[in-house]
């Protein structure tokens, strides 16, 4: 798109799905570049519109209401209300955060489908779906489960495979099961409204075929979609929620959630130019977050219908399909509306070296995050940044996260602020030193800083974000560098006239990084801005060696950031495996259960609790222990395989369960008379089946 025609600038960043919190891969993929684009706009003074809302239709915010025993919309306020908190905390600054619940996406969404209709782009088709006669209702796709044919996962849903990424219809999953009661689904014929992707596949190509700047992981998904050749999908479903199909006979059917969601930035616009002068909007039980609007009102169509407005979508890759193929012939078939201009979509973060899975509990979680890292919001964004997974997948773990704050953000930015201000202040009482004589080595840093803006600037308007943050760090790096050669503490007793040039320059160089910061870390370049009593520049001001003006008074010198001890890590990285416990035990496969026994066959075992009163290894083995118990009736010995899971000494007065009555076997040539009883998890750990209160050996068990 030719620069110089943009008017404004409609910023989307794909609509969080409120069945649960956001966690640092969504964060990496979506909110922060998006967030880093947009402030940059503002800098810029340019007209931009940062758009965004929760995504609260569809099938699986009703999976999670059923298991819940909640309803749907119990569900989404809940999470739509920790999610927007969470964003507002940790300073994305979106325009507005909407919802899809509102009244007014409901209608917008409504209006677009009837539009669409009314023009006769649908097909009514009568299909067969999959319907479970025992819930005695259609199935929509994340209701059905079974093993994906591309790549034999078991657990893929009826519309994508989250292990191989492919699309799926749900009938060509294998063995194929109802979510709701575990039985096998039926095919039974229902109606639904199509939209012919089919007859858009060559506009689409064009389109596509236009932006060959995309990057690679876009543009080539989007031609493997379109040279498989494209087919009419759905767009609506047989489902009790979601936005009502407005249409006499569609009873009991919703408009498809990949169709609605992405009309949810057309209708958050909407509110957002109907509501632009408030700063929070909550009627009722929505909520609205609306940032520093001074107009009564803006025409919302400027920003969706006019070739002189840019639109960018910032998603993760496993949306592009719909933001990339679906939407766009949808905008397509209206044809009233702007097709989007760039889709930057990131590869997908890990966690760990594991992939992030919400269903498994092992991500990090932006709500937890901003509990057990309070005031740490820029840490965060500093590190999903600079790992950011722009072209590849990427790898977030702990010990980076520490070492990136530690010898990046201590050592490197807060180290050279630090040491500026605190110069300042220690030799000329915190005013800004008049410059005297410009040397070579003067000269030399300050054309160097000019030419960062420009360089930074490059890298985000082609949404090279990790290369952009990376300048600017580069900048601090050059301040440092300049202490470390000119090293004016020495100076000071010789030659103060040098010393006042040498801090005039490193002050500058400060109030750029507070300004080229801004975009990436919001909270440190306000607390950068309060430390040098300097505000009201934008990014047309950076480069300049004249942002402090000669006697300007300058704030006290506070520490950006902190170290971070191992302990604090030790913590989280405690608390993952904790999390990979717990689920390995709440996913485990018990062993099946045996065949039935009579109640004459329980009756003839006599198990009574005993006491270890000796305990030894077994002479060349590594599992038996021989043990000497109490049994209350006598003493005898027993040969327990729990070597590898108890010493001897750790077991010697314990009480134990054990069946007294089991025929005598000999083992290793030891003489076996009874069994221990033992409960093995599946992970194979044994432990002793014991009474919880102290009981007389002998003591019979029923």
């Amino acid at each position: 798109m030719d620069n110089s025609k943009i008017k404004r600038y409609t910023v989307t960043a794909a609509l969080p799905y409120t069945n649960g919190p956001v966690h640092i891969g969504h964060l990496a993929g979506v909110y922060i570049p998006a967030d880093i684009y947009a402030r940059y706009l503002r800098s810029n003074k340019r007209d931009v519109k940062f758009i965004c809302g929760s995504d609260e239709n569809g099938v699986p915010i009703t999976l999670k209401a059923k298991r819940e025993g909640i309803t749907p919309q119990e569900v989404v306020d809940k999470y739509h209300k920790i999610i927007g908190d969470s964003f507002k905390e940790f300073g994305v600054s979106f325009d507005i955060y909407h919802r899809t619940s509102s009244q007014t996406h409901h209608q917008t969404a409504s209006d677009f489908f009837k539009t669409l209709y009314d023009k006769g782009i649908f097909t009514e088709e009568v299909t067969e779906q999959y319907y479970d006669p025992t819930a005695k209702q259609f199935l929509a796709d994340r209701y059905i489960t079974g093993t994906c044919p591309k790549c034999g996962n078991e657990n893929a849903y009826g519309d994508q495979c989250e292990n191989c990424g492919s699309t799926l219809n749900a009938t060509d999953l294998i063995h194929p099961k109802s979510t709701l009661s575990g039985d096998q689904p039926i095919l039974k014929e229902t109606k639904n409204w199509f939209l012919p992707l089919d007859q858009y596949e060559e506009r689409l190509r064009k389109y596509i075929e236009s932006h060959k700047e995309w990057r690679p992981n876009v543009y080539g998904q989007c031609q493997s979609w379109l040279n498989a050749g494209l087919q009419p999908r759905a767009m609506t479903r047989d489902l009790d929620w979601g936005v009502r199909v407005p249409l006499r006979d569609a009873e009991g059917k919703v408009l498809y959630v990949w169709f609605d969601a992405p009309i949810g930035y057309i209708s958050a616009t909407k509110e957002l130019c109907n509501y632009a002068k408030l700063d929070v909007w909550n009627p009722k039980a929505e909520e609205y977050y609306i940032n520093n609007y001074e107009s009564d009102k803006c025409g919302w169509e400027e920003y969706w219908k006019s070739d002189e407005t840019k639109l960018v979508h910032f998603i993760g890759k496993d949306n592009i399909v719909f933001h990339c193929i679906i939407f766009p012939a949808m905008l397509m078939a209206h044809g009233d509306y702007t097709l989007a201009d760039n889709v930057p979509a990131n590869e997908f973060l890990n966690l760990e070296g594991q992939k992030i899975s919400t269903s498994k509990n092992w991500a990090v979680w932006l709500n937890e995050y901003l509990r057990d890292f309070e005031g740490k919001q820029d840490v965060l964004r500093y590190v999903l940044t600079a790992t950011a997974p722009e072209t590849k997948d990427n790898d977030f773990t702990w010990k980076d996260f520490q070492a990136r704050n530690n010898n990046e953000l201590v050592a490197i930015l807060g180290n050279f602020v630090n040491r500026v201000v605190v110069l300042t202040h220690k030799y000329f009482n915190g005013a800004v030193p008049t410059c005297m004589e410009i040397t070579a080595v003067d000269q030399a840093v300050i054309d160097e800083l000019a030419g960062y803006p420009e360089k930074i600037s490059a890298s985000i308007e082609n949404y090279r974000f990790r290369e952009a943050l990376s300048e600017v760090m580069n900048v601090a790096r050059l301040g440092n560098k300049y202490l470390a050669e000119t090293e004016p503490w020495k100076l000071i007793k010789t030659d103060e006239d040098r010393v006042r040039t040498i801090l005039h320059v490193a002050l500058q160089i400060a109030a750029n990084i507070q300004i080229l910061i801004e975009p990436f870390l919001p909270f440190t370049a306000e607390k950068l801005m309060k430390m040098l009593q300097n505000g009201g520049h934008d990014w047309d001001d950076a480069g300049s060696v004249a942002l402090l003006k000669r006697g300007h008074q300058i704030g006290e010198a506070t520490l950006l950031f902190e170290k971070i001890e191992d302990a604090e890590i030790d913590f989280q990285i405690e608390k993952l495996n904790q999390s990979k416990s717990a689920n390995a035990v709440n996913n485990a496969t018990a062993t099946p259960a045996k065949e039935n026994i009579n109640f004459d066959d329980f009756s003839a075992m006599d198990i009574r609790v005993a006491t270890i009163v000796a305990a030894e290894k077994v002479e060349k083995t590594k599992k038996l222990l021989k043990l000497t118990v109490n049994t209350g009736i006598d003493e005898r010995t027993v040969v327990s395989g729990i070597a590898e899971h108890y010493k001897p000494e750790e077991i010697i007065g314990k009480q134990v369960s054990m069946i007294v009555n089991l025929a005598p076997r000999e083992i290793k040539g030891i003489l076996s008379q009874g069994m221990i009883l033992m409960a093995e998890n599946s992970e194979g750990k044994l432990t002793f089946v014991a009474p919880v209160d102290r009981f007389t050996e002998g003591s019979v068990i029923r």
